[in-house]
């Protein structure tokens, strides 16, 4: 229909050039990518350490440090980390520095390269992370 391109499909008229609806199209799309969190923006809740949970064993005096929770509480974190950990500890140790694991319903991942061990320990959206 040569002439009748101002015409919506349905035969009415738009009421908006094409340069206008992607410019209000655009400005509603970055209002909406703007006002929505981002799924990496959460943030972690630092907690208190898990003082000396070995005492009287060859690791007397090694706190869990730098424990942190995301979508938990702390206290849960803790406990987490302290039953999660003396798990990693009982395993055999293999070749391979990365432990993997399941405590209670938790997936345990367990970094043992470096200086300190860093674990992460995922359940659902929980996230519990921790040093030794």
């Amino acid at each position: 229909m040569p002439g009748f391109a101002w015409l919506h499909h349905n035969g009415y008229e738009s009421g908006m050039s094409s340069p206008r609806k992607s410019l209000l199209f655009a400005a509603v799309l970055s209002a909406c990518l703007l006002a929505a969190p981002a799924a990496g923006a959460a943030s972690y809740e630092s907690c208190k350490p898990v003082v000396n949970p070995y005492a009287g064993s060859r690791y007397d005096g090694v706190n869990l440090s730098s424990i942190r929770v995301l979508n938990g509480s702390c206290s849960g974190a803790r406990v987490v980390a302290k039953g999660a950990h003396r798990k990693a500890l009982g395993l055999t140790p293999g070749p391979d520095p990365i432990r993997r694991f399941v405590w209670g319903g938790w997936r345990v991942k367990g970094d043992l390269r470096g200086d300190s061990d860093r674990y992460l320990a995922v359940k659902g959206s929980k996230r519990v992370r921790w040093r030794f």
